[in-house]
């Protein structure tokens, strides 16, 4: 659990100067349910794909499309 005081205006006064994405994110981070899933792909190491399609499903996420040639 984060030791944010979330009654606290000042905990949360940088959030007025991030964009949606930033704010959504910082929402998400702090929910028990998502860091458990987040918590079980990681340790699964290479996950399916159709688990993160589900996994970007049930909590909104989008991700970028990477090129699949080498940089």
């Amino acid at each position: 659990m984060l030791n944010i005081d979330w009654r606290s205006p000042a905990a949360y006064a940088h959030t007025k100067h991030i964009p949606a994405a930033g704010f959504a994110w910082e929402y998400l981070r702090r929910n028990d349910e998502y860091r458990r899933d987040c918590q079980t792909i990681a340790l699964t190491g290479g996950a399916a794909a159709r688990d993160l399609e589900e996994f970007a499903h049930r909590w909104g996420l989008r991700f970028p499309v990477r090129s699949r040639r080498a940089a």
